[in-house]
């Protein structure tokens, strides 16, 4: 188990009134009542952050750091605890970068161990129960909370509190976890591994909405950014204005990486007018599927890691999920 610190650390500081980072590995392991019937548990304290101290450099290190620990023989999986705030992104970074067969299983706290209803014991047994089951094996990356079983890429928090707040709102859940055992109910989708040991963390990402230009486009690369992710509307459109920052971009050399604000649903070239997908496409703009905007961002981060050539990201980055029309 893998530490890295989030809510499911935390306590009550009296003297500030709010929660922080308190409880050590072995403090939470003493929680789990009959634990050692189901597993032998090494823990590793990664550190104590808040889910949004955990930069994509620190993705990197766990990254490294769990690919390391689940080659060893004796180990059967990892658990990370982990903040819920940007949990799916650090979930879905090693999803993207590891390629073992054993299960690795991110888990939190939506409630801080001072509360009444404190989730974590209940999410971190369910994580455990899920490593040990055999049939996780070759799923890659899994993000275990509330009893339900998601997969790295679909799963997204959907709520600043409630404790179902993950959610794949796209496909559910692959499956869930009963009385310490695991069923799962579908397989997840095909998948393909980013190889880098390095990442290019200078992404960028913009939230489109009504009325917007290039100016923030433009600013972005001039602020020497090196890849830019665009949250766009509906089916994957811009306003007008921002097309000249699209462009600016393109002769740059930068990839743009278009997703949809909307919480469901792909992006399509489906729509032929200035700023609609179909421009953006002819222009170089490349698809992000389903994927969220802070995903896509780390998608591209991995991917600058490994190349800078326009054709190679564009390949590596779609997947052949899209046909060039």
């Amino acid at each position: 188990m893998i530490f890295t610190g989030g809510t499911i650390s935390m306590k009550l500081d009296e003297n500030i009134q709010a929660a922080i980072p308190a409880l050590s590995p072995e403090e939470l392991l003493t929680m789990l009542m009959g634990i050692k019937k189901m597993a032998e548990i090494e823990a590793i304290h990664f550190g104590s952050f808040p889910g949004p101290h955990i930069t994509p450099q620190k993705m990197l290190e766990l990254s490294k750091l769990t690919a390391k620990i689940i080659k060893r023989p004796d180990i059967t999986g990892v658990v990370v605890t982990h903040g819920t705030d940007n949990m799916e992104e650090s979930a879905y970074f090693l999803d993207l970068i590891l390629d073992e067969k054993k299960p690795v299983v991110f888990t939190g706290a939506m409630r801080n161990s001072s509360e009444l209803g404190y989730d974590g014991p209940s999410n971190l047994a369910a994580a455990i129960a899920t490593v040990c089951a055999r049939e996780s094996m070759d799923k890659g990356v899994l993000v275990v909370m509330n009893n339900q079983v998601y997969a790295a890429d679909e799963v997204t928090k959907t709520h600043t509190l409630a404790l179902d707040t993950f959610q794949s709102m796209d496909f559910g859940p692959l499956g869930i976890v009963d009385q310490d055992k695991v069923i799962y109910y579908r397989e997840r989708k095909n998948k393909k591994h980013i190889r880098t040991d390095k990442i290019e963390a200078s992404v960028g990402l913009i939230k489109v909405a009504s009325g917007m230009d290039s100016s923030l486009i433009k600013s972005l690369i001039d602020l020497g950014m090196k890849g830019i992710v665009l949250e766009g509307m509906g089916r994957g459109n811009i306003p007008p204005d921002m097309v000249e920052g699209v462009k600016y971009a393109i002769s740059k050399n930068i990839p743009v990486v278009l997703v949809s604000r909307c919480p469901k649903g792909r992006v399509l070239d489906t729509y032929g007018y200035p700023g609609g997908g179909k421009e953006l496409r002819n222009l170089g703009v490349i698809l992000g599927d389903n994927l969220s905007g802070q995903k896509a961002r780390i998608k591209l981060m991995l991917i600058l890691g490994l190349t800078k050539d326009m054709d190679e990201i564009k390949s590596l980055f779609e997947e052949g999920l899209y046909t060039t029309k």
